[in-house]
């Protein structure tokens, strides 16, 4: 470990080398919301827009449009049939109606799907059960496809051990596409799904596998699930908790929260390619690089990886506030920002959004004022 003294100038050079790139754009107040967990999506206006997982009028999350004249609520989540606590983020159509689920809340308070037209109205287009196969608690958003179909999964319900689903939303209803029995086959799909040009779904499962720590999946369009990798904690990774990036050629880009290289196991980015060979890019050690990374991943035309842990950085392990890092084509990672836990932010846990220029936008779960989370963009 570190001395204290060369771990101070360490986390200092990282800061002093990229500290004039980070705008921090809004603090959460509370009523405003607080908590901003997940991730955000733009509109073509590049006005950004998200959800806070409490706060709001009834604290039980909002979502929010953040523009140009600063942050609007467009709606605050009672916490009855409408939902209660949207953990992830949205996914917006072409007229501008933003879609996402709860994770609790509810006409069986096991969580929702909703949509919100742009005059702020909500529609809850589904209200999870846990009853009869049906899914529960969904902690990732969806996915949506060009018939304007919905795609997610939920953490738990299903049937037998009720290790969760993969589901379908459209205008007939819901159907359950995949139900996951705790083994072999996953368990507790944290993350989500993504979707090729075939229509097969891929995601991951934050328990279940050989080693009950966690696998990489597909389902493709008859509803057959094959297990693409199976974590086993040596070293390739273990426990992950985003969704999925996939590039043109078909290799798939991940996080875990645990595992790798370090005698800790702070985490690993890893890519697995269209054979199923997984290769760790990269083994977080804890300390200013970062530690336990719970976000998914973005790419640029250079195939660079962006992303954020949500420890490590400022302190070792969890006593650190987060970092944003880039991971380049050979590995090397690059520390683009150290959260303080202060004014700044701290403890990022949602994916990145890049835009067309490279500037990165995300949110923190803390910091800030009243400890409520930020949103932030990092410059090129």
């Amino acid at each position: 470990m570190a001395s204290k003294a060369l771990w101070t100038m360490l986390a200092m050079a990282v800061a002093a080398a990229h500290a004039q790139t980070y705008t921090v754009l809004h603090r959460f107040t509370g009523p405003d919301g607080s908590v901003p967990g997940a991730g955000l999506i733009a509109d073509p206006a590049g006005n950004l827009f998200g959800t806070t997982e409490i706060g709001g009028v009834f604290n039980h999350g909002t979502i929010f449009k953040l523009g140009k004249t600063g942050l609007t609520v467009l709606y605050s989540f009672t916490g009855g049939v409408d939902g209660n606590g949207p953990c992830d983020g949205l996914v917006r159509d072409t007229a501008g109606n933003l879609y996402g689920t709860t994770y609790s809340g509810g006409a069986e308070a096991a969580g929702t799907v909703f949509k919100l037209d742009t005059a702020g109205a909500e529609t809850v287009l589904h209200s999870f059960t846990g009853k009869n196969g049906d899914g529960k608690w969904p902690l990732a958003g969806l996915i949506r496809d060009a018939a304007g179909n919905l795609y997610g999964a939920t953490e738990f319900g299903g049937e037998g051990s009720g290790a969760g689903t993969v589901f379908k939303l459209n205008q007939s209803g819901e159907k359950v596409l995949y139900r996951f029995t705790g083994g072999a086959d996953g368990n507790q799909a944290y993350g989500g799904v993504i979707q090729d040009s075939a229509g097969n779904l891929y995601g991951t499962t934050n328990a279940g596998g050989t080693r009950n720590i966690g696998v990489v999946f597909l389902l493709d369009g008859a509803g057959v699930e094959t297990v693409l990798h199976s974590f086993t904690g040596a070293g390739d990774g273990a426990f992950p908790w985003a969704s999925l990036l996939r590039d043109s050629a078909g290799n798939l880009y991940g996080t875990t929260e645990y595992g790798g290289a370090s005698a800790f196991g702070y985490g690993v980015v890893f890519k697995l390619d269209s054979s199923g060979v997984e290769t760790v890019l990269y083994s977080f050690t804890g300390g200013p690089g970062g530690a336990d990374p719970v976000s998914g991943l973005v790419q640029d035309a250079a195939g660079n990886l962006y992303g954020t842990a949500f420890g490590g950085g400022s302190a070792e392990g969890l006593n650190g506030n987060g970092v944003v890092f880039q991971i380049d084509t050979t590995g090397i990672e690059t520390v683009l920002h150290t959260f303080s836990g202060g004014a700044d932010g701290g403890h990022p846990h949602g994916s990145l959004w890049r835009d067309a220029a490279g500037n990165l936008y995300g949110t923190t779960a803390n910091g800030g004022i009243g400890n409520n989370g930020v949103v932030f963009k990092i410059a090129p």
